[in-house]
């Protein structure tokens, strides 16, 4: 989003490290950083995370997008409520700040299988000839810009209301965000499905209420609902998320400043921390009523102009997850005991889909991350659940397992068939987009298996397994490609950042191969059908591997890049990603061709995979 006060905003960047050091402030103390020539950072991940899409983008096959054509998605929220998890997100046509914009809601019952998306908050009309104060010209065939920073609230009678934001940008240069907007809109989500009316919440000073659409929420003869929306304008902490697009010297916004993208968590002693864009961050002692200084930012933690997250987890700790970079990639977790001191710097999704449709301000990667707010619902599950937006053009979530766990003890030997049902990935972490998937299902002869299905001409499917580290490991795993003529498999051998040392891949051509420099050697002809089990003994004191495929040797093959030990297995549906890369140009100007056609999909269905490492 664009900035404003830009000199406030510098001098609150530049404070010292020696004054930050005397305040009560969180702050980063570990030595992991981000590499950002990578877009996984070269971080090692937090186990057992799954990135599943909600929404695919598709503006030349809507009927394939649940009739959807606009492809500016973005600023997703999060809510779990009624054992169902709600996700809420703003649209626009191409790009943003370029109207007509419109709010969307899903709903999920187990975070993995997604509704239709609802239109809740549908594009709003200026009238012909308003003015904008302070701004030239007049309104003609204009509609509002949607905006929010704050999605949900679960009132104190346990109902749901989503929230929403229209603004008014007069062209793409203009601010929606300056406080002269129409104001901010909520309305009633059931547990039927069905929505209540749309009332104004809170409208700016600006805007003439002859114009409005929707009446004030004071008009409402639901007793319930006018309680609920008095909450929200009695409570700092939500006031606080709303203090872009509010008048500039709103009496209910107790910080009143030039700070953005506003979250927080309790510690253990009550005393709320506050989170900004920018790292920025503070300590309020009485719920956010008042701020113990002015937001300066966290020493130690690298965070430009995107979102970042904070939450107290259910296991008691505490967790941030933001990009920790100067770009929107990638999307790490940082993990604390007492809420204030962070010590690591883990992986939660280190991908960037091909941003497939061009547009206004839409940045690469996974961006603009929430998770649930503090009293909008717990998963049953017990485990950290956030929303993000894919290059503001796909929908997001990620469940992070909690505790949150970097390593993994013990050999792996996981025939899928015989994992409980719903725990087959527990340790594995997963990249399924919709067209891409990563799933556990029943394979061609009726037994489970880690599924991996791949029609998307500009996505992959990735499903990765860290391993206990070993510089020399037997690595065995049984697969089936149900086709040999079209799309691969892609098995890495992974140091603990991602480099892979080896590779295996099921080509298109019909042939397995290893890559071997810079060339790929082949191995065999390999059958569509035809189940393999293959067997590699990797010895990186050697640089050697040797290849079994259904018990008969394939002979040794050389590892094209040294790594110090072995701590992932990745199996990957297309080749490794390094556009963007940190010195591509921004913004995307130019769609790519054909994004929104599926091509003929290939599938490939793991059985069962066991590691050993080789004293």
């Amino acid at each position: 989003m664009k900035n404003y006060k830009s000199i406030w905003l510098a001098s609150a960047l530049f404070i010292t490290v020696q004054a930050a050091q005397a305040q009560d402030t969180l702050r980063y103390t570990g030595t992991t950083i981000v590499n950002a020539d990578y877009h996984n950072g070269q971080l090692v991940p937090a186990v057992g995370v799954h990135n599943i899409q909600t929404l695919r983008a598709n503006r030349e096959h809507p009927e394939l997008s649940d009739g959807l054509d606009w492809t500016y998605n973005h600023a997703p929220m999060l809510a779990y409520w009624n054992n169902t998890f709600y996700l809420e997100f703003l649209s626009d046509p191409v790009g943003e700040h370029i109207p007509p914009s419109r709010t969307l809601l899903q709903t999920s019952k187990d975070g993995y299988n997604w509704s239709k998306p609802d239109i809740i908050f549908p594009p709003y009309k200026i009238p012909d000839g308003w003015k904008k104060e302070g701004v030239g010209g007049v309104a003609k065939d204009l509609y509002a810009t949607m905006h929010q920073r704050v999605g949900f609230y679960v009132s104190k009678a346990d109902r749901l209301f989503a929230l929403a934001y229209y603004g008014i940008a007069m062209d793409k240069t203009d601010d929606p965000n300056d406080g002269k907007g129409i104001g901010r809109v909520i309305r009633e989500v059931k547990k039927d499905g069905t929505y209540g009316p749309i009332y104004l919440l809170r409208p700016n000073s600006t805007w003439d209420m002859k114009h409005t659409l929707y009446p004030m929420y004071t008009k409402s003869k639901d007793r319930g609902f006018v309680t609920a929306c008095n909450e929200i304008l009695a409570s700092p902490l939500m006031m606080q998320q709303m203090v872009e697009e509010a008048d500039r010297n709103d009496p209910l916004i107790p910080l009143n400043r030039p700070v953005k993208a506003f979250s927080y968590y309790h510690l253990a002693n009550g005393k709320v921390v506050g989170l900004w864009k920018h790292a920025l961050t503070s300590v309020s002692n009485d719920h956010g009523k008042t701020w113990q200084y002015t937001p300066l930012r966290a020493p130690g933690v690298v965070n430009s102009n995107a979102k970042i997250w904070g939450q107290r987890m259910s296991d008691g700790r505490y967790a941030i997850v933001y990009n920790p970079s100067e770009f929107r990639w990638p999307l790490a977790v940082s993990t604390s005991d007492d809420g204030l001191n962070y010590k690591d710097l883990l992986l939660i999704n280190g991908e960037i889909s091909q941003m497939r449709y061009g547009g206004n301000y839409k940045s690469y990667g996974p961006q603009y991350i929430r998770g649930i707010l503090e009293g909008n619902g717990k998963p049953v599950d017990g485990n950290m659940w956030l929303t993000y937006s894919m290059n503001k053009e796909d929908i997001w979530v990620a469940k992070v397992p909690v505790p949150v766990l970097s390593v993994v003890s013990g050999p792996v030997n996981e025939a899928f068939n015989s994992l409980p049902d719903g725990q087959e990935l527990k340790f594995w972490n997963t990249f399924s987009p919709l067209w891409a998937s990563v799933k556990i299902e029943k394979s061609v002869d009726g037994t489970k298996s880690l599924t991996l299905r791949d029609k998307d001409p500009y996505d992959y499917a990735k499903a990765e397994r860290v391993i206990p580290s070993a510089r020399k490991v037997n690595i065995e795993f049984t697969v089936t490609p149900v086709q040999n003529n079209t799309g691969s498999l892609q098995v890495e051998f992974q140091d603990a950042k991602g480099t892979a040392g080896a590779r295996l891949i099921f080509d298109a051509d019909g042939e397995l191969k290893a890559k071997v420099g810079y060339r790929n050697s082949g191995i065999m002809k390999y059958e569509g059908g035809k189940t393999y089990h293959i067997r590699a003994e990797l010895d990186m004191d050697k640089r050697m591997y040797n290849i079994f495929i259904n018990g008969e040797s394939k002979g040794t093959r050389l590892m094209f890049v040294p790594v110090s030990s072995f701590e992932r297995i990745t199996f990957r549906t297309g080749d490794v990603r390094r556009f963007p890369d940190v010195d591509t140009p921004t913004d995307q100007d130019y769609d790519l061709k054909d994004p929104g056609t599926p091509v003929k999909e290939a599938i490939f269905y793991i059985k069962s995979l066991k590691t050993e490492a080789i004293k």
